[in-house]
């Protein structure tokens, strides 16, 4: 029987958050660093109304990233009200960077927008660090 150890790109692991798994620094980052790409299948505007994946990332009017893919892991990046990440958008591709310096073992976090929170994120309560305070 054979072990596959996951690899993750540089400075980066998956670990317990307090949303369930979250996206950890192995290192330190600057503000500005880009930390990692959000990617998966392009889906039509009809998928992304009848997907029940809870990883899609509307890159514009046309284009929706479905991220369910195992091999995305930027999707583990959890909200927060107080985030130290942002997605950039550039030609069509998701980057994730960091908007202020983050510690190795600081967990990235970035805000999923007002229309995902009040549609998955309220309803529940918000588990953000900020929000548990």
């Amino acid at each position: 029987m054979s072990t596959k150890k996951q690899t993750y790109p540089d400075g980066v692991r998956v670990g317990r958050s307090s949303a369930g798994l979250g996206l950890f620094a192995t290192r330190a980052f600057k503000k500005g660093e880009r930390i990692i790409e959000y990617f998966g299948r392009t889906i039509s505007k009809e998928e992304e109304y009848t997907s029940r994946s809870k990883y899609l990332f509307e890159v514009n009017s046309r284009k929706t990233i479905d991220g369910t893919t195992r091999e995305n892991i930027a999707r583990y990046i959890n909200h927060s009200c107080k985030p130290n990440c942002e997605p950039e958008i550039e030609r069509g591709r998701v980057f994730i960077d960091a908007i202020k310096s983050i510690k190795k073992g600081e967990e990235f976090t970035y805000d999923y927008g007002e229309e995902y929170v009040d549609e998955h994120i309220k309803p529940y309560g918000c588990r953000c660090v900020k929000c548990k305070k």
